[in-house]
């Protein structure tokens, strides 16, 4: 475990290091509070960051660029239901969300930041209180990847710990919510009361076989979250119909995150999940500094 946690680190560091740079990496929307220098306006620019004073002095116009927040509190909130200890490709989902967890422990540490987290895997709930450092950093990526597995049949409840993260009220921040999102959408609405108060990111974790079968023939059918299995034959019928249910429930979250006003990444277990990650940071720091997506 420690030195899979620990090639986990140089891997994360040694590629987004030499791919992303900034104050801050760009995971907070927006250019952040803190004034910075003043650069001649360009198109596209936010008029509202217009610096009319020194627009007077110049008679050119200029705009008033500004710096990420030095302190940023960010709270996971990590699914590690039954449907996670699950993957066909090059690990399980469960190993993508600990990746996860330790890319945006990477991303945001440093500069009086702090990171904690709210685990569920259905049976219990685990609270890691936000601290600050690197060494807690380590702590919180490696207590995520120690969770015990819960015991097949046990149904998540990813709404339950978005709440736990809702109430009470916490510092306003970061939000980064892990998970497949399989199942029913129960999650809706406490996720939205967390987005009105935090900046929310939803990372979601899949596999191949999520989406769609095999042609393989026979084969079992098991939800991990309620024990139940089923033998069938994967007719091209039933491929299809499979994909197409899979598509709908894929639309249905990606539909209720973007309503949550909350960013959506996509990890899976056949892809290269820190490319994935890279593209969507550097997205989202293109986005709100009006360039091109």
């Amino acid at each position: 475990m420690e030195a899979g946690l620990r090639l986990l680190e140089l891997d994360t560091r040694r590629r987004l290091d030499g791919l992303l740079q900034g104050n801050h990496l760009g995971l907070v929307p927006g250019p952040g509070s803190e004034p910075g220098e003043a650069r001649p306006y360009q198109p596209g620019d936010d008029v509202r960051r217009m610096d009319w004073a020194v627009t007077a002095r110049t008679t050119v116009p200029h705009i008033r660029e500004t710096v990420a927040d030095r302190e940023l509190e960010t709270w996971l909130v990590v699914d590690l239901s039954a449907s996670l200890d699950f993957g066909t490709a090059a690990c399980e989902k469960r190993d993508l969300a600990v990746a996860a967890v330790g890319a945006v422990a990477h991303l945001t540490r440093g500069g009086g930041n702090r990171i904690g987290a709210v685990i569920s895997t259905g049976e219990k709930l685990i609270r890691v209180p936000a601290r600050g450092g690197l060494a807690y950093a380590r702590g919180l990526v490696r207590k995520v990847a120690e969770t015990p597995r819960p015991e097949e049949g046990t149904r998540g409840d990813l709404a339950g710990a978005l709440e736990q993260l809702r109430r009470p009220p916490r510092r306003r921040g970061l939000a980064v919510v892990i998970s497949d999102f399989l199942g029913g959408m129960e999650w809706q609405r406490p996720l939205r009361g967390l987005a009105a108060r935090h900046d929310m990111i939803a990372i979601e974790v899949l596999d191949p076989r999520d989406i769609d079968l095999p042609e393989v023939g026979t084969v079992v059918l098991a939800d991990p979250e309620s024990g139940r299995q089923r033998e069938v034959h994967a007719s091209a019928l039933l491929r299809k119909e499979f994909a197409a249910a899979a598509a709908e429930h894929r639309a249905e979250v990606a539909t209720a995150l973007r309503r949550a006003g909350a960013g959506h990444l996509v990890l899976r277990t056949d892809s290269d999940w820190i490319a994935d990650t890279v593209r969507f940071v550097v997205g989202r720091k293109r986005r709100w500094s009006g360039g091109a997506a």
